[in-house]
Order: structure tokens, then sequence, then C-alpha cells
């Protein structure tokens, strides 16, 4: 019988898994997650190497680094829920972190600097202004306000036969400032008519998705 921690690694390294071999640097770790509470939660699974091969955790001294990642590193702090597997002898400590009410959630970088990140595939991005705008909006009881103009009318056409658009392009194409795009995305994201790309070169946006959940 497969064991469940197993199947976990049989997944692989996705947008809500992560594998780590060991926790050298606890400034590093509250950065994965930052990015799993600021997106779709996430598991990292510690004692896994990279390729998926068990190499087995100091239980105490991992778990005494998430801690403090968590509560020293993250801001505000981050729950998270632990277990320990045995397997062959080798221990796997499993880490969860829910999706958070309290986004957005920032982590302490090396030089200091408290930055908010997010989960894409199996990459940690960090976030930009307008996503830190949309949980600061998401997060007020009276919602955002949309007024629908030309401006939203040009982006929304442009992107009917377009998969995205960068914040630069939007500009551009509606000849606006920065500032008042940047404020378009932001109230289009929170009526969640578009949502952000998180790609290799930037952000860019396109017409939100829409789930079947039907069978």
């Amino acid at each position: 019988m497969v064991h469940y921690i197993e199947k976990l690694i049989r997944e692989g390294e996705h947008q809500q898994q992560d594998f780590k071999f060991c926790i050298t640097d606890s400034k590093k770790i509250a950065k994965s997650l930052s990015a799993f509470a600021n997106t779709d939660g996430g598991k990292l699974l510690i004692g896994v190497k990279d390729n998926g091969r068990i190499a087995g955790a100091q239980i105490d001294e991992e778990f005494h680094m998430i801690q403090a990642a968590a509560e020293m590193y993250s801001r505000p702090k981050i729950t998270f829920e632990s277990k320990v597997w045995s397997i062959n002898g080798k221990n796997v400590l499993e880490i969860t972190v829910t999706p958070s009410d309290e986004m957005p959630h920032y982590a302490q970088n090396e030089d200091g600097k408290w930055l908010a990140y997010v989960r894409k595939f199996d990459e940690n991005k960090l976030a930009n202004r307008i996503m830190l705008e949309v949980w600061k909006r998401k997060s007020k009881p009276t919602g955002t306000y949309l007024e629908y103009t030309e401006t939203e009318s040009l982006l929304l056409d442009y992107l009917k036969t377009k998969p995205d658009i960068s914040l630069n392009k939007y500009c551009r194409l509606a000849k606006i400032s920065r500032y008042k795009a940047e404020r378009i995305l932001v109230k289009l994201i929170c009526w969640d008519v578009i949502e952000p790309e998180f790609g290799e070169f930037g952000t860019s946006y396109k017409i939100k998705q829409i789930k079947n959940n039907s069978f």
C-alpha cells in the first residue's frame, strides 16, 4: 500500500506543494509561507529532495525554523499545522498552510525589507502594488465601487482578442497615466472581471476564467 506522503511526492512540486531537503534559513522559508497564505494555501514536505527522494528531516530543528519563519519573519503571523511521518526509518515533516483571511502576509528578506509573495505553479512570485491594493480593498467591508467607462471598455475589448495585457501596454493603449491604469486594474480584479498572470518576465492581466464545477 502506497503511503500518504508517497502519494503527495508523486504529485511533484506544484502551486500547493513544495519540497525542502532541509531548512537553513527561516527568512527564506517565510517567503514560501507568505506565498501559500496569500494564494491557495499549500504544503511543505521537509526531508524530501527536489527529485522526490526521501532523505529524512531533523524534526525538532526543522520545526523551530518553521516556527521562527511563521512568527518572527512573517507579518502578520502565519498559522500552520504540522505532522511527522516515518517512512522506512526516515522522517518527513509535513507543514500545511491554509489560505489566509488576513492577506497580505509579508515576509522579511535578508535586507530587512517586508515583501509579500504569491504562489504560481511551483514558484513564489513577488506581489506587485496592484495585488497589494486588491488585498487591501477586499478586506474592507464596504467593497469596491466600479464605474464602467470607455477606458474600461477599451481594456475588455482588447482582451477579447488578446490573451493578456501588461500594465505598460494598457497605459499606452488607453493613453492614461500609470496611476489611473493601476486603479482600474485593481477594481476589475476586485470585481472578478480580470485576473493577474504572474509570468517569468513580469505580471500581465487577462479575463478571469470561470471554473466549471459540474461533473
